[in-house]
Protein backbone atom coordinates (compact mmCIF):
# COMPACT_ATOMS: atom_id res chain seq x y z
CA UNK A 1 0.00 0.00 0.00
CA UNK A 2 1.19 3.50 -0.85
CA UNK A 3 -0.05 6.84 0.47
CA UNK A 4 -0.26 9.68 -2.05
CA UNK A 5 -0.28 12.28 0.73
CA UNK A 6 2.12 10.55 3.10
CA UNK A 7 2.67 13.76 5.10
CA UNK A 8 -0.89 13.42 6.38
CA UNK A 9 0.14 10.30 8.28
CA UNK A 10 1.63 12.62 10.89
CA UNK A 11 -1.95 13.20 12.04
CA UNK A 12 -1.86 9.66 13.47
CA UNK A 13 0.24 11.08 16.29
CA UNK A 14 -2.99 12.40 17.76
CA UNK A 15 -4.14 8.85 18.53
CA UNK A 16 -1.81 8.28 21.55
CA UNK A 17 -2.96 11.64 22.91
CA UNK A 18 -6.63 10.66 22.61
CA UNK A 19 -5.88 7.29 24.23
CA UNK A 20 -4.16 9.04 27.14
CA UNK A 21 -7.09 11.42 27.61
CA UNK A 22 -9.49 8.48 27.62
CA UNK A 23 -7.49 6.54 30.23
CA UNK A 24 -7.24 9.67 32.38
CA UNK A 25 -10.99 10.33 32.28
CA UNK A 26 -11.77 6.71 33.11
CA UNK A 27 -9.55 6.80 36.20
CA UNK A 28 -11.15 10.02 37.38
CA UNK A 29 -14.56 8.49 36.79
CA UNK A 30 -13.67 5.44 38.88
CA UNK A 31 -12.39 7.56 41.78
CA UNK A 32 -15.58 9.66 41.68
CA UNK A 33 -17.71 6.52 41.75
CA UNK A 34 -15.95 5.26 44.87
CA UNK A 35 -16.18 8.63 46.59
CA UNK A 36 -19.96 8.91 46.34
CA UNK A 37 -22.43 6.53 48.01
CA UNK A 38 -24.22 5.49 44.85
CA UNK A 39 -24.28 1.73 44.51
CA UNK A 40 -25.06 2.02 40.80
CA UNK A 41 -21.95 4.08 40.17
CA UNK A 42 -19.82 1.78 42.29
CA UNK A 43 -21.07 -1.29 40.45
CA UNK A 44 -20.50 0.38 37.07
CA UNK A 45 -16.99 1.36 38.10
CA UNK A 46 -15.69 -1.89 39.56
CA UNK A 47 -17.88 -4.74 38.27
CA UNK A 48 -15.43 -6.98 36.32
CA UNK A 49 -17.97 -8.39 33.88
CA UNK A 50 -18.90 -4.96 32.51
CA UNK A 51 -15.47 -3.66 31.49
CA UNK A 52 -15.73 -4.64 27.81
CA UNK A 53 -19.11 -2.93 27.47
CA UNK A 54 -17.77 0.26 28.91
CA UNK A 55 -14.73 0.37 26.59
CA UNK A 56 -16.05 -1.14 23.35
CA UNK A 57 -17.79 2.03 22.02
CA UNK A 58 -14.65 4.06 22.73
CA UNK A 59 -12.50 1.45 20.97
CA UNK A 60 -14.76 1.53 17.92
CA UNK A 61 -14.64 5.30 17.88
CA UNK A 62 -10.84 5.16 18.03
CA UNK A 63 -10.74 2.78 15.08
CA UNK A 64 -13.09 5.10 13.19
CA UNK A 65 -10.73 8.03 13.76
CA UNK A 66 -7.78 5.87 12.66
CA UNK A 67 -9.52 4.92 9.40
CA UNK A 68 -10.46 8.54 8.76
CA UNK A 69 -6.87 9.71 9.25
CA UNK A 70 -5.52 6.95 6.99
CA UNK A 71 -8.09 7.90 4.36
CA UNK A 72 -6.94 11.51 4.56
CA UNK A 73 -3.50 10.32 3.40
CA UNK A 74 -5.08 8.95 0.17
CA UNK A 75 -4.03 5.28 0.31
CA UNK A 76 -3.62 3.35 -2.95
CA UNK A 77 -2.96 -0.28 -3.76
CA UNK A 78 -2.02 -2.19 -6.89
CA UNK A 79 -5.00 -4.22 -8.08
CA UNK A 80 -5.56 -6.59 -10.99
CA UNK A 81 -8.78 -5.57 -12.70
CA UNK A 82 -10.46 -6.38 -16.02
CA UNK A 83 -9.59 -3.86 -18.71
CA UNK A 84 -12.58 -3.34 -20.99
CA UNK A 85 -11.36 -0.31 -22.95
CA UNK A 86 -8.04 -1.47 -24.28
CA UNK A 87 -6.68 -1.22 -27.79
CA UNK A 88 -4.10 -3.74 -28.97
CA UNK A 89 -1.96 -3.03 -32.02
CA UNK A 90 -0.17 -6.03 -33.51
CA UNK A 91 3.00 -5.27 -35.49
CA UNK A 92 3.96 -8.35 -37.49
CA UNK A 93 7.18 -8.91 -39.41
CA UNK A 94 6.42 -10.02 -42.99
CA UNK A 95 9.95 -10.03 -44.35
CA UNK A 96 10.89 -12.88 -46.67
CA UNK A 97 12.57 -14.74 -43.84
CA UNK A 98 9.05 -15.72 -42.77
CA UNK A 99 9.29 -18.40 -45.45
CA UNK A 100 11.78 -20.31 -43.29
CA UNK A 101 10.64 -23.86 -42.51
CA UNK A 102 12.29 -24.27 -39.12
CA UNK A 103 8.72 -23.90 -37.84
CA UNK A 104 6.24 -26.12 -39.67
CA UNK A 105 4.80 -25.66 -42.19
CA UNK A 106 6.65 -22.31 -42.28
CA UNK A 107 6.95 -19.25 -40.10
CA UNK A 108 4.32 -17.25 -41.97
CA UNK A 109 1.53 -19.82 -41.70
CA UNK A 110 2.35 -20.51 -38.05
CA UNK A 111 2.25 -16.78 -37.28
CA UNK A 112 -1.04 -16.30 -39.10
CA UNK A 113 -2.68 -19.16 -37.19
CA UNK A 114 -1.41 -17.87 -33.85
CA UNK A 115 -2.55 -14.30 -34.54
CA UNK A 116 -6.02 -15.55 -35.52
CA UNK A 117 -6.31 -17.56 -32.31
CA UNK A 118 -5.13 -14.54 -30.30
CA UNK A 119 -7.72 -12.26 -31.92
CA UNK A 120 -10.52 -14.75 -31.32
CA UNK A 121 -9.64 -15.20 -27.64
CA UNK A 122 -9.69 -11.48 -26.82
CA UNK A 123 -12.88 -10.09 -25.27
CA UNK A 124 -15.24 -8.52 -27.83
CA UNK A 125 -14.78 -5.10 -26.21
CA UNK A 126 -11.04 -5.00 -27.03
CA UNK A 127 -10.19 -3.18 -30.26
CA UNK A 128 -7.37 -4.62 -32.35
CA UNK A 129 -5.27 -2.91 -35.00
CA UNK A 130 -2.82 -4.58 -37.37
CA UNK A 131 0.46 -3.31 -38.81
CA UNK A 132 2.87 -5.27 -41.01
CA UNK A 133 6.45 -4.36 -41.74
CA UNK A 134 9.33 -5.49 -43.92
CA UNK A 135 11.35 -2.84 -45.77
CA UNK A 136 8.49 -0.43 -45.01
CA UNK A 137 5.52 -0.54 -42.65
CA UNK A 138 1.87 -0.66 -43.63
CA UNK A 139 -1.28 -0.13 -41.59
CA UNK A 140 -3.28 -3.19 -42.60
CA UNK A 141 -6.23 -2.63 -40.26
CA UNK A 142 -7.07 0.32 -38.03
CA UNK A 143 -8.27 -0.64 -34.52
CA UNK A 144 -11.62 -2.34 -34.71
CA UNK A 145 -13.85 -4.74 -32.81
CA UNK A 146 -14.87 -6.47 -36.04
CA UNK A 147 -13.12 -9.84 -35.83
CA UNK A 148 -14.02 -10.82 -39.39
CA UNK A 149 -12.19 -7.82 -40.82
CA UNK A 150 -9.15 -8.64 -38.70
CA UNK A 151 -9.03 -12.29 -39.73
CA UNK A 152 -9.38 -11.31 -43.39
CA UNK A 153 -6.50 -8.85 -42.98
CA UNK A 154 -4.29 -11.58 -41.48
CA UNK A 155 -4.92 -13.76 -44.53
CA UNK A 156 -3.68 -10.96 -46.81
CA UNK A 157 -0.11 -10.89 -45.47
CA UNK A 158 2.38 -10.35 -48.30
CA UNK A 159 6.09 -11.08 -47.89
CA UNK A 160 8.55 -8.32 -48.84
CA UNK A 161 12.26 -7.58 -48.84
CA UNK A 162 14.27 -6.12 -45.93
CA UNK A 163 13.37 -5.72 -42.28
CA UNK A 164 12.60 -2.31 -40.73
CA UNK A 165 11.63 -3.12 -37.15
CA UNK A 166 11.74 0.55 -36.16
CA UNK A 167 9.32 1.47 -38.96
CA UNK A 168 6.88 -1.22 -37.81
CA UNK A 169 7.03 0.01 -34.23
CA UNK A 170 6.61 3.64 -35.30
CA UNK A 171 3.58 2.77 -37.45
CA UNK A 172 2.02 0.81 -34.58
CA UNK A 173 2.60 3.73 -32.22
CA UNK A 174 0.95 6.14 -34.67
CA UNK A 175 -2.08 3.83 -34.89
CA UNK A 176 -2.38 3.62 -31.13
CA UNK A 177 -1.82 7.36 -30.59
CA UNK A 178 -3.10 9.03 -33.77
CA UNK A 179 -2.97 12.53 -32.26
CA UNK A 180 0.55 12.25 -30.87
CA UNK A 181 3.44 14.19 -32.38
CA UNK A 182 5.89 11.44 -33.36
CA UNK A 183 8.33 13.53 -35.38
CA UNK A 184 11.71 11.92 -36.05
CA UNK A 185 14.66 13.16 -38.02
CA UNK A 186 17.15 11.77 -40.50
CA UNK A 187 19.63 11.08 -37.71
CA UNK A 188 17.23 8.46 -36.36
CA UNK A 189 17.58 6.44 -39.58
CA UNK A 190 20.99 5.01 -38.78
CA UNK A 191 20.32 2.00 -40.97
CA UNK A 192 22.66 -0.82 -41.87
CA UNK A 193 21.18 -2.05 -45.12
CA UNK A 194 22.14 -5.56 -46.13
CA UNK A 195 21.06 -5.10 -49.73
CA UNK A 196 19.42 -2.50 -51.88
CA UNK A 197 19.36 1.25 -51.31
CA UNK A 198 16.77 2.55 -48.88
CA UNK A 199 14.90 5.73 -49.57
CA UNK A 200 16.39 8.84 -48.02
CA UNK A 201 14.18 9.71 -45.05
CA UNK A 202 12.39 13.03 -45.00
CA UNK A 203 13.51 15.39 -42.26
CA UNK A 204 10.51 16.11 -40.08
CA UNK A 205 9.96 19.22 -38.03
CA UNK A 206 11.04 19.04 -34.38
CA UNK A 207 8.31 17.90 -32.03
CA UNK A 208 6.53 20.50 -29.97
CA UNK A 209 7.34 20.75 -26.28
CA UNK A 210 6.42 17.42 -24.77
CA UNK A 211 6.38 16.22 -21.18
CA UNK A 212 7.22 12.50 -20.89
CA UNK A 213 5.14 10.24 -18.66
CA UNK A 214 6.13 7.12 -16.76
CA UNK A 215 6.85 4.08 -18.99
CA UNK A 216 3.94 1.65 -19.01
CA UNK A 217 1.47 4.19 -17.61
CA UNK A 218 -0.75 4.28 -20.72
CA UNK A 219 -3.47 1.83 -19.65
CA UNK A 220 -5.72 2.21 -22.68
CA UNK A 221 -3.50 0.52 -25.23
CA UNK A 222 -0.53 -1.74 -25.84
CA UNK A 223 1.64 -2.85 -28.76
CA UNK A 224 2.65 -6.43 -29.49
CA UNK A 225 5.59 -6.62 -31.92
CA UNK A 226 6.69 -9.89 -33.50
CA UNK A 227 9.81 -10.25 -35.60
CA UNK A 228 11.76 -13.19 -36.98
CA UNK A 229 14.69 -11.21 -38.38
CA UNK A 230 17.17 -8.41 -37.87
CA UNK A 231 16.85 -4.75 -38.72
CA UNK A 232 18.36 -4.03 -42.12
CA UNK A 233 16.95 -0.54 -42.69
CA UNK A 234 14.65 2.07 -41.25
CA UNK A 235 14.82 3.99 -37.98
CA UNK A 236 16.56 2.62 -34.92
CA UNK A 237 13.95 0.55 -33.02
CA UNK A 238 15.48 1.54 -29.68
CA UNK A 239 14.89 5.22 -30.42
CA UNK A 240 11.30 4.49 -31.42
CA UNK A 241 10.92 2.44 -28.23
CA UNK A 242 12.01 5.53 -26.29
CA UNK A 243 9.24 7.50 -28.04
CA UNK A 244 6.75 4.86 -26.90
CA UNK A 245 8.12 4.78 -23.37
CA UNK A 246 7.91 8.59 -23.05
CA UNK A 247 4.20 8.31 -23.89
CA UNK A 248 3.61 5.49 -21.44
CA UNK A 249 3.00 2.85 -24.12
CA UNK A 250 4.09 -0.65 -23.19
CA UNK A 251 5.50 -2.81 -26.01
CA UNK A 252 5.57 -6.60 -25.68
CA UNK A 253 7.97 -8.23 -28.13
CA UNK A 254 8.06 -11.75 -29.54
CA UNK A 255 11.16 -13.30 -31.11
CA UNK A 256 9.84 -15.83 -33.61
CA UNK A 257 11.92 -18.74 -34.88
CA UNK A 258 14.62 -21.03 -33.57
CA UNK A 259 17.66 -19.33 -32.09
CA UNK A 260 19.84 -21.22 -34.57
CA UNK A 261 17.92 -19.68 -37.45
CA UNK A 262 16.07 -21.12 -40.38
CA UNK A 263 16.95 -21.73 -44.00
CA UNK A 264 15.37 -19.41 -46.57
CA UNK A 265 15.76 -19.49 -50.34
CA UNK A 266 16.76 -16.07 -51.70
CA UNK A 267 16.97 -16.04 -55.49
CA UNK A 268 18.32 -19.58 -55.64
CA UNK A 269 20.61 -19.17 -52.62
CA UNK A 270 19.97 -20.78 -49.25
CA UNK A 271 20.51 -18.39 -46.34
CA UNK A 272 20.08 -18.99 -42.63
CA UNK A 273 18.06 -16.21 -40.99
CA UNK A 274 18.11 -15.41 -37.25
CA UNK A 275 16.06 -12.92 -35.27
CA UNK A 276 17.67 -10.16 -33.20
CA UNK A 277 16.84 -11.28 -29.68
CA UNK A 278 18.96 -8.59 -28.01
CA UNK A 279 17.12 -5.77 -29.81
CA UNK A 280 13.68 -7.22 -29.02
CA UNK A 281 14.60 -7.61 -25.35
CA UNK A 282 15.82 -4.01 -25.28
CA UNK A 283 12.62 -2.65 -26.85
CA UNK A 284 10.51 -4.49 -24.27
CA UNK A 285 12.76 -3.36 -21.42
CA UNK A 286 12.69 0.32 -22.40
CA UNK A 287 8.89 0.36 -22.50
CA UNK A 288 8.31 -1.79 -19.38
CA UNK A 289 6.96 -4.55 -21.61
CA UNK A 290 7.84 -8.22 -21.69
CA UNK A 291 9.91 -10.25 -24.13
CA UNK A 292 8.87 -13.72 -25.28
CA UNK A 293 10.68 -16.29 -27.39
CA UNK A 294 8.60 -18.58 -29.59
CA UNK A 295 10.69 -21.32 -31.15
CA UNK A 296 7.78 -23.35 -32.49
CA UNK A 297 4.16 -22.99 -33.53
CA UNK A 298 3.12 -24.38 -30.15
CA UNK A 299 5.34 -21.85 -28.36
CA UNK A 300 3.80 -19.02 -30.35
CA UNK A 301 0.28 -20.13 -29.44
CA UNK A 302 1.31 -20.26 -25.76
CA UNK A 303 2.85 -16.78 -25.97
CA UNK A 304 -0.36 -15.33 -27.36
CA UNK A 305 -2.44 -17.11 -24.71
CA UNK A 306 -0.22 -15.60 -22.02
CA UNK A 307 -0.56 -12.19 -23.66
CA UNK A 308 -4.34 -12.53 -23.73
CA UNK A 309 -4.38 -12.95 -19.95
CA UNK A 310 -2.01 -10.00 -19.47
CA UNK A 311 -4.04 -7.69 -21.68
CA UNK A 312 -7.47 -8.62 -20.32
CA UNK A 313 -6.41 -8.34 -16.67
CA UNK A 314 -4.60 -5.09 -16.03
CA UNK A 315 -2.54 -4.34 -12.92
CA UNK A 316 -3.06 -0.73 -11.97
CA UNK A 317 -2.72 1.48 -8.93
CA UNK A 318 -6.13 2.26 -7.47
CA UNK A 319 -6.89 4.79 -4.76
CA UNK A 320 -8.92 3.27 -1.90
CA UNK A 321 -9.72 6.40 0.08
CA UNK A 322 -13.45 5.71 -0.25
CA UNK A 323 -13.01 2.34 1.46
CA UNK A 324 -11.34 3.91 4.50
CA UNK A 325 -13.96 6.66 4.63
CA UNK A 326 -16.78 4.12 4.57
CA UNK A 327 -15.09 2.04 7.27
CA UNK A 328 -14.67 5.13 9.46
CA UNK A 329 -18.34 6.06 9.07
CA UNK A 330 -19.49 2.51 9.85
CA UNK A 331 -17.31 2.19 12.95
CA UNK A 332 -18.40 5.59 14.25
CA UNK A 333 -22.06 4.68 13.72
CA UNK A 334 -21.59 1.39 15.61
CA UNK A 335 -19.90 3.23 18.49
CA UNK A 336 -22.79 5.71 18.77
CA UNK A 337 -25.46 3.00 18.56
CA UNK A 338 -23.85 0.79 21.23
CA UNK A 339 -23.27 3.73 23.55
CA UNK A 340 -26.90 4.82 23.21
CA UNK A 341 -28.17 1.25 23.67
CA UNK A 342 -26.11 0.34 26.72
CA UNK A 343 -25.62 3.63 28.52
CA UNK A 344 -28.37 5.89 27.04
CA UNK A 345 -25.70 8.40 26.05
CA UNK A 346 -23.21 9.00 23.27
CA UNK A 347 -19.70 7.58 23.72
Amino acid sequence: MRFLWSESLLLLLILPVLAGVYVYTQRRRKRAALRYASLMLVREAILPGQWWRRHLPALLLGLAITCALLGAARPSIVMTLPNERQTVVLAIDVSRSMRATDIEPNRLVAAQNAVKAFVNELPPSVRVGLVTFAGTAAIVQTPTQNREDLLAAVDRFQLQRQTAIGSGLLAALSVLLPDADLAIGAEDFDWRASSGTPDVPRKLEPAAEFKPVAPGSHAAGVIVLMSDGRRTMGPDPLKIAKLAADRGVRVHTVGFGTREGGQVDFDGMSVYMQFDEAALRAVAGITEGQYFHAGSAGDLHKVYRDLTAKLVLERSETEVTAFFAAAAALLALMAVMLSALWFHRMS
